[in-house]
C-alpha cells in the first residue's frame, strides 16, 4: 500500500510508518502549502491513500467525486 501524509498528519507518525517498510510520502517534507486539491491530484497520480486528519476531503470525495484508488469512499 502506498500512503501519503497529509501536512496535519504527525510527522513522528509518519517516519514510524516508514522505519516499518509502508511506502509513505509527507506533504510537509515534498510540498508544502500545496492546496487540498493538488494533495488529492497527488494521491490519483501515485495511486496513494491520503492520511490526513483534514475534513475538507470528505466534501472533496463525495462532493465533487474525487477519488484516489484504495481511498476513502470505495468498498473494500
Amino acid at each position: 500500500m502506498k500512503l501519503l501524509a497529509n501536512e496535519n498528519f504527525p510527522i513522528t507518525s509518519k517516519r514510524l510508518l516508514a522505519d516499518n517498510g509502508f511506502d509513505i510520502i509527507h506533504i510537509g517534507e515534498t510540498n508544502s502549502g500545496i492546496s487540498d486539491e493538488a494533495v488529492m491530484k497527488l494521491a490519483q497520480l501515485q495511486e496513494r491513500t491520503i492520511l490526513t486528519f483534514d475534513r475538507d476531503y470528505g466534501e472533496l470525495i463525495f462532493k465533487f467525486g474525487h477519488r484516489p484508488p484504495g481511498g476513502a469512499g470505495q468498498a473494500h
